[in-house]
């Protein structure tokens, strides 16, 4: 099916994963962490035509990964998709809270200087900064929440923001998550995994298992989940026009791989 938010090149043995996961989905965004992990990640994924790669700089390694910023911002113009990218105001990070606000802000300025980019936003307990700098600086860009998790109100602003949502299957575990979907437009939501990060009891989410959210998507919306699956197809096809083009799924490649070379 879909999945617009995973970290392939995370998983182990990546790249026999990725065969299956051309064979199994119409669409895969895989999101990186630095924009080094795009450029090795780009060429490495590069035959499969449904498997896009965004480039990202996530806000948990930002003192990390502080030398990589100029190269980010350096790399938008050529990217087509941004991810993950955003602010993370959890405890652990808060000593880096003005970083990640500065650098997101940068990504987003920049964005719009090459004519609007789709982004996949990282926001947990931040979710009012990243409101406000997606309010102040996206004009053409397409912000895309990442497992959105604010309060209702930050919910219905992040709606008349024209925000997007991708939602993976643990956001809906809690009614917290299941509240915040009753709040979103159908026509502007996408499933994700979040895998290997998000975990499916003792094992991390497959990207064909971020579709396991139709059942609840459909209950919501009073949908049969066949009609949620080509609502989420209809859906995709707008957010990335014609770029989403005829996606031929059947074609599996088997090629050697360096494991080494994610690391």
């Amino acid at each position: 099916m879909i999945d617009f938010h995973c970290h392939l090149d995370l998983y182990p043995n990546a790249y026999h994963l990725a065969c299956k996961v051309e064979e199994r989905n119409h669409y895969t965004l895989v999101v990186t962490t630095s924009p080094r992990a795009w450029l090795v990640t780009s060429k490495v994924f590069a035959d499969f035509d449904n498997i896009k790669v965004a480039l990202g700089l996530h806000p948990e390694i930002v003192q990390e990964k502080l030398a990589e910023r100029e190269l980010l911002i350096s790399c938008i113009r050529q990217a087509g998709i941004i991810g993950e990218v955003g602010i993370d105001g959890s405890l652990q990070y808060h000593n880096t809270i003005d970083l990640q606000e500065s650098i997101l802000h940068d990504v987003l300025l920049q964005s719009e200087r090459c004519g609007g980019k789709i982004l996949s936003i990282h926001s947990r307990n931040a979710e009012s900064k990243v409101l406000f700098l997606i309010e102040r600086l996206c004009r053409n860009s397409i912000p895309v929440l990442h497992w959105f998790s604010g309060t209702i109100e930050e919910t219905r602003r992040a709606v008349a923001l024209g925000c997007w949502f991708s939602i993976g299957p643990p956001m809906l575990h809690g009614a917290k998550g299941r509240r915040i979907l009753h709040e979103l437009p159908v026509d502007r939501i996408l499933p994700e995994s979040d895998g290997p990060f998000a975990m499916n009891g003792s094992s991390p989410y497959m990207p064909w298992e971020a579709i396991k959210i139709s059942s609840m998507v459909a209950g919501t919306w009073n949908m049969t989940e066949d009609e949620v699956h080509q609502q989420f197809i209809e859906n995709l096809s707008r957010l990335l026009g014609n770029d989403f083009g005829s996606l031929d799924s059947d074609r599996v490649l088997s090629r050697g791989f360096n494991p080494s070379i994610f690391r």
